[in-house]
């Protein structure tokens, strides 16, 4: 097995469908105070897929970004990354390898490394993990998992984070087939609503930095009624700044209705991926369904960019209605598409005893995000 790492120019990374592993990415959490280093990195394929002869190599990018957690100790978390993902019984011995390599390119002080796994959940595929319903009952205790991650693993060194950071559940579109398939496909509530809302006369536009104080204006509302975090308005004019000369293109499309702007949401276009990034509503003429005419209006905007897929970007693992984020999944499932199940995050500690008393000091204030 076969495993190399080596720094790159920020700029210099390659497109990729996940946006969170783009230089725009890095770019913007550098304006909130994370330091975006990028690397490049080549593995032998048997150390992804065990049946491999091991001579052919992968190359793939890295964004890792780090933060300053005190005066002396930082963590290195990469969201969404490594891309590449291994076979289930090769996940932690290729965490493990990528670890290591990575090390000596992290500051001294460096207290954990944190992946926060776009792959699948390993446990989203196996039949005593779903209800009769075929609903996912989630994933077993964290003991549990880590017992079958650190498999064949030299240290037993791979810890599952006390929380997610980006969100572990969300709903994929397939946007291959034309607009009147992706609505047939639809649950008949929301391709109604969808109808419903153009024929009261609700427009959908995009717009830019100039409709920033109204929409944040939408997005408090939304947040106080929905009892969610709120991010600073200087983000989203980060996140409108940086998508100049991009790769990514990000819009903001905001629905009107006689003139009062009842929804919104920030579209993020990425290589062949159309992810709604962040929404809002107002309270007013619920009855006009704007938040579902701005939606559709995305999944459009996504198809007509050449995007393959569309992802819902968070929702609860499933129909459960005492979970916090029930009414998402109720919402984003009515379009349509597949659920998936990703790994969330898993630590490696650089140093353990400093990790110990992060993750404690972790726990007492739910988590860590980013």
């Amino acid at each position: 097995m076969y495993c190399k790492i080596e720094g790159k120019d920020l700029y210099d990374i390659e497109t990729t469908n996940i946006v969170q592993q783009s230089s725009f990415w890095g770019k913007i959490k550098n304006r909130q105070g994370f330091k975006p280093v990028a690397f490049e990195y080549h593995v032998s394929d048997d150390l992804l897929l065990p049946t491999s002869s091991g001579k052919q190599l992968i190359q793939d990018d890295l964004l890792v970004l780090l933060r300053y957690v005190d005066s002396k100790h930082c963590i290195a978390y990469i969201p969404y990354g490594p891309e590449e993902e291994p076979a289930d019984e090769n996940q932690g011995v290729f965490l493990e390898e990528l670890s290591e390599v990575l090390r000596p390119h992290l500051p001294k002080n460096c207290i954990l490394i944190r992946y926060d796994l776009p792959w699948e959940n390993q446990w989203a595929h196996e039949d005593d993990y779903f209800d009769s319903n075929g609903n996912w009952l989630g994933p077993p205790s964290h003991k549990n998992q880590e017992f079958r991650v650190n498999f064949n693993t030299q240290n037993w060194n791979l810890h599952k984070s006390p929380s997610d950071n980006l969100p572990s559940n969300t709903i994929f579109l397939d946007l291959a087939s034309g607009e009147e398939a992706l609505l047939q496909k639809m649950k008949p509530k929301t391709r109604y609503n969808i109808r419903l809302s153009a024929r009261k006369g609700v427009q959908v536009k995009s717009y830019g930095t100039n409709m920033l104080e109204t929409w944040y204006d939408l997005y408090k509302e939304t947040s106080a009624r929905n009892r969610i975090t709120l991010h600073p308005k200087e983000n989203f004019y980060t996140f409108m700044e940086m998508q100049k000369n991009e790769d990514v293109d990000t819009r903001l499309l905001m629905a009107d209705h006689e003139g009062e702007f009842l929804a919104a949401m920030f579209l993020v276009l990425s290589k062949k991926r159309g992810t709604y990034m962040y929404g809002a509503s107002s309270g007013n003429k619920r009855n006009l369904m704007a938040a579902y005419a701005v939606q559709w209006e995305g999944i459009r905007l996504a198809q007509q960019a050449g995007c393959e897929e569309y992802d819902m970007f968070g929702a609860a693992p499933n129909p459960n209605s005492s979970h916090p984020m029930y009414g998402l999944y109720r919402f984003k499932s009515g379009f349509g598409g597949q659920m998936v199940h990703r790994m969330g995050c898993w630590d490696y500690p650089l140093d353990e005893e400093q990790y110990r008393a992060f993750r404690a000091q972790e726990v007492n204030f739910q988590g860590y995000h980013n």
